[in-house]
């Protein structure tokens, strides 16, 4: 099983990028409201769980962030940003059968 998302363009950019023991997100979003205080919530929940390196997050100028996240939190961190609105939808889907 995949896990899938979507977001609106109009009002976020999202790029991921696989790594061998981590996943790069960059997230650019056209506004900073409400979205600056979700992506400090976002920050807030995995830096308040026992383990610190599951997510890094990097805030740059112009409402850009960099976030790198454990393979393994891969799900969770997908749902937290479904949790702060910032995703319109995620759901599995069936891998291609080869």
């Amino acid at each position: 099983m995949k896990l899938t998302y979507q977001w609106d363009p109009g009002v976020v950019d999202i790029e991921e990028t696989a790594g061998e023991r981590d996943i790069e997100f960059r997230l650019r979003f056209t506004d900073a409201e409400p979205h600056a205080e979700h992506m400090k919530e976002l920050e807030k929940h995995f830096e308040e769980n026992r383990v610190h390196t599951d997510v890094f997050m990097y805030a740059y100028p112009n409402r850009e962030y960099r976030l790198v996240v454990r393979n393994d939190y891969y799900v969770e961190f997908i749902l937290e940003l479904m949790k702060h609105r910032i995703l319109r939808s995620v759901k599995w889907s069936a891998d291609p059968v080869k």
